[in-house]
């Protein structure tokens, strides 16, 4: 939110929630229900697909700019997204609807006479190109310039900036009143080009897809123009590229322009670095990639799960706790696929889903390519297995400290509890540190024990977590241990893999009673 929201901060909408989308129903009900009550240039048809292909392109880039396999080797801004920002801009597509309202409006005025446009003009494409170039472009720089002045600022424009690292539907996200004023400048393009007669569906298509596309690339947070395109005489004058945007929005005072930078060389706002975060960050300089320090390696859930990740949707990832929208579940047959191409495609490993960073540690959340339902799957234990241990071996070599193996990733049945992987691996492990939630509980207890205790009584003492405790504390602190268990075979079985001189500090208990009466002779 701006600082000081001005007049007309929030859609008309703002309040009706999904709701808003009810507003598309007259198009799509003319454009593809009952296509016999539609214009004769078909306008609720073409205004559908105009709609629906820029829901699916600005999808396209969230998923790009979110798998990191992709991004991390030209990432310009380290920082990560904050969860305010996802809040804030989970009404990105406003502006969508704003336009599709106020393209209807002028479509449907009487006597006006902006319709019955043919599918193409070729003469259009090109009034529609100088439109915007000369136009649309020069006043967007002076309207961004004065959207800086403190006033409109702090009322509408620092909405926008709060977003410190962007995202490609970043950049719609601004108030209504700013919004209204973007409309109206990126009207010219399309009114004037009718006024030419040279107006046709297709202008529609080709300006609205095309300022989309554009809008996005700048907003990306990596650089994936190539050098030899951007380093070509003059370009640099006319295209923008992700690295020279990125300045704006962490310099605030520089590189105004919409699209062509041409205007902030005119007049004297290029920011001077722009060339050189240009070149750090295609060649991977500007946010080197770093080793993580702990990587947590999680599974596939349910199905659906996989649409909770980061680079799937983003409404279902920014809500990972919600499982019943009807529009998740009706991506049930998109699950099918995955399954089959994760589990059948070569070179298919475990991936990273999110990055996080706690003061100076780096962490990362690796996913383990298989759902749910495969680890009770005897014949996928294998496969499962040799996932897991391709990441162990490579967070080794990269040099990551700890990984800690997730839900079942470490199952019993599958590789007893990690167990397996340490043992083939004890002598190759180098810097990697596995581990599961169980020892790492069992490592935070038995720090709070006291130093020089004799004697523990202890619950639980035959799960995985008061195994690990009880082996700790007879070997390495030599003390008694009194496991509380009814189960003798489950405690001979631990006693067993206790080395022989330490088996006789463990001992097996009912209850705590029993404990009163061993230590009293022990003591004897």
């Amino acid at each position: 939110m701006a600082s000081r929201p001005g007049f007309a901060y929030d859609f008309p909408w703002a309040k009706m929630g999904k709701m808003k989308y009810a507003i598309y129903l007259p198009m799509v009900y003319r454009g593809l229900v009952s296509p016999e009550n539609d214009d004769n240039d078909r306008w609720h048809f073409h205004m559908s697909m105009i709609v629906l292909a820029r829901y699916v392109m600005a999808q396209f880039f969230i998923s790009l700019s979110r798998i990191h396999a992709i991004t991390e080797k030209t990432r310009i801004q380290r920082k990560g997204i904050e969860f305010k920002q996802v809040d804030r801009e989970d009404h990105w597509d406003d502006y969508i609807l704003l336009q599709y309202i106020v393209m209807s409006m002028v479509h449907f005025c009487p006597g006006l006479g902006f319709k019955n446009f043919p599918l193409f003009e070729k003469k259009g494409m090109w009034q529609l190109l100088l439109l915007h170039v000369g136009p649309t472009e020069y006043l967007y720089y002076w309207l961004h310039r004065l959207l800086h002045h403190h006033t409109l600022y702090s009322a509408y424009h620092s909405h926008h900036h709060a977003s410190f690292v962007t995202e490609p539907i970043t950049g719609s996200v601004h108030p209504f009143m700013e919004h209204i004023m973007y409309t109206a400048n990126f009207a010219i393009p399309l009114l004037g080009t009718w006024m030419c007669n040279g107006a046709s569906m297709a202008m529609f298509y080709v300006y609205l897809m095309g300022f989309d596309l554009l809008n996005a690339i700048g907003h990306c947070n990596f650089e994936f123009v190539p050098k030899f395109f951007a380093k070509f005489p003059g370009v640099k004058y006319l295209l923008y590229t992700p690295s020279y945007h990125s300045l704006h929005h962490s310099r605030v005072h520089t590189n105004f322009c919409l699209f062509m930078p041409i205007y902030d060389y005119a007049y004297g706002t290029m920011d001077k670095t722009s060339e050189d975060l240009y070149d750090k960050a295609i060649e991977g300089k500007a946010s080197p990639k770093t080793t993580p320090d702990v990587v947590f390696m999680a599974h596939g859930t349910e199905l659906l799960s996989m649409f909770h990740l980061p680079f799937a949707f983003r409404s279902f990832s920014s809500r990972p706790f919600t499982t019943d929208s009807w529009l998740l579940k009706m991506l049930w047959p998109l699950t099918l696929p995955a399954v089959v191409a994760l589990r059948f495609l070569p070179g298919v490993k475990a991936f990273v889903s999110d990055k996080h960073r706690l003061k100076n540690m780096n962490i990362e959340t690796w996913v383990t390519p298989a759902w749910g339902f495969q680890f009770f799957i005897r014949s996928e234990f294998k496969h499962i297995n040799a996932k897991i241990e391709r990441a162990i071996l490579d967070a080794d070599e990269r040099g990551v400290k700890v990984l800690g193996l997730g839900a079942l990733n470490k199952n019993e049945a599958l590789n007893g509890g990690g167990a397996f992987f340490v043992q083939k691996h004890e002598k190759n492990l180098k810097n990697t540190k596995v581990v599961h939630g169980n020892t790492l509980t069992a490592a935070a207890i038995i720090d709070k024990i006291p130093e020089n205790v004799k004697e523990i009584f202890l619950t639980g003492a035959t799960s995985k977590l008061g195994r690990a405790i009880a082996l700790y504390m007879a070997t390495k602190k030599n003390c008694r241990v009194l496991m509380c268990t009814t189960s003798e075979e489950r405690f001979e079985t631990i006693k067993m893999e206790c080395p022989e001189k330490f088996r006789h500090l463990l001992f097996r208990v009912n209850n705590a009673e029993e404990k009163v009466e061993i230590t009293e002779e022990n003591t004897t």
